[in-house]
């Protein structure tokens, strides 16, 4: 089940002709895959789903190396990074979640392109689910919503002196 979040609206002429980059990971792929349908429901109701390319890594560690490498090459308005770090019974978690987290944001302010955070770290897999489409909606939508409004925004802003 996709929800619509009813709080978010983007003007479509704002988002106009945007290129966007989702990276999915496909470890915990029951989850990351609902988490992906649910952002390109939301990119394909916008109308820009043609606009969209999608790339599979490994696992959310992976997730930043991929975002780095696309938002290297200017290509793209938005990069979207999907994933699930599910707590295990070791502290692997902490440091999945914590890098994962950190390299995405890095490589947004080092490359002035927004990369989305949409990655769940749960404790449990019924927490995934219930965020990947479950009773919780689906944080992929979520995420291509903040994408779309992200776009919206940094083409409302003054241009960056020296850069695209």
């Amino acid at each position: 089940m996709t929800t619509r979040p009813t709080d978010h609206t983007t003007p479509s002429a704002a988002i106009r002709g945007a290129r966007l980059a989702v990276v999915a990971s496909k470890f915990n792929s029951a989850i990351t895959e609902s988490l992906l349908a649910g952002a390109m429901e939301c990119l394909r109701q916008k109308g820009i789903e043609a606009k969209v390319s999608v790339y599979r890594c490994p696992g959310a560690f992976e997730l930043p190396q991929v975002a780095e490498r696309l938002a290297s090459g200017g290509r793209w308005d938005a990069i979207i990074c999907l994933g699930a770090v599910i707590r295990g019974e070791t502290p692997h978690f902490e440091y999945v979640a914590h890098q994962s987290a950190a390299g995405i944001q890095q490589t947004a302010l080092r490359h002035g392109v927004p990369v989305i955070f949409g990655v769940l770290t749960t404790d449990n897999e019924l927490q995934a689910k219930e965020r990947a489409g479950g009773r919780l909606g689906n944080k992929g939508w979520d995420a291509a919503v903040a994408a779309l409004e992200m776009i919206a925004l940094f083409r409302s802003l003054p241009k960056r002196r020296g850069k695209r």
